[in-house]
């Protein structure tokens, strides 16, 4: 066994040459040339040049290429599989580094995931009967009152008693809906018809006459005089 880089070195510089001198002979360049004497192998192209290059540069400098060669082989290509350099080795585990950098923090942003989901479940299953989604989100309440609607039916509304403040007087037109807040109600209906209406989101149950007049509270509704 002997250093393939060293013995080429020492042939070289024994006759005097520079690269640029043995480039022009061997038509190889000299980053090439170089990298044969530093036994930098992965910077040439491909596993063919090393030894073509290896056997032409030996040859150039009086030596026998084949054994150059053959060294080369048996010291890094074992069973057709080629066994790279130190360096190369070291830049093969710094990239497997990287990637195994990749994947833990790829599996530690899923765990993480799932972890902020478990969290939302049990939150869910133990703090009450709303879902998930729900629970992240503010509860707002539907608006408090009377609601009314009905095609063609008039309707008069006082807060109180006949003699309250008057919320809303007129006929009711298709699709319309209206809602006046409050909790006691005085009512004059005139030409009922489909009337529907609501306090506070329970139904008024109101008797089947096309003219009527009717108090509404949240305990009860009665005919007024």
């Amino acid at each position: 066994m002997f250093e393939l880089g060293n013995s080429l070195r020492e042939a070289r510089t024994r006759q005097g040459l520079e690269f640029s001198q043995a480039e022009l002979a061997t038509k190889i360049r000299a980053k090439y040339l170089r990298a044969l004497e530093e036994e930098h192998f992965d910077v040439l192209p491909a596993e063919t040049y090393v030894k073509g290059f290896l056997h032409a540069y030996a040859d150039f400098l009086g030596l026998d290429g084949q054994l150059y060669v053959d060294e080369y082989e048996s010291r890094f290509v074992a069973e057709g599989f080629v066994d790279a350099p130190a360096h190369r080795r070291s830049r093969q585990r710094q990239r497997q580094h990287g990637l195994s950098f990749e994947r833990r923090a790829v599996v530690l942003a899923l765990v993480g995931m799932t972890a902020l989901a478990a969290l939302v479940i049990v939150a869910w299953k133990f703090g009450g009967t709303s879902s998930p989604t729900q629970s992240l989100l503010p509860q707002v309440s539907a608006p408090q009152g009377l609601r009314f609607s009905g095609a063609g039916t008039y309707i008069e509304v006082r807060r109180g008693s006949s003699t309250g403040s008057v919320l809303y007087e007129g006929t009711l037109r298709s699709g319309e809906s209206n809602l006046v807040t409050g909790k006691r109600f005085w009512v004059r209906i005139r030409h009922q018809n489909g009337l529907r209406m609501t306090l506070d989101g329970k139904t008024v149950s109101l008797p089947g006459r096309k003219t009527l007049t009717v108090l509404v509270t949240p305990s009860s509704t009665a005919l007024a005089g």
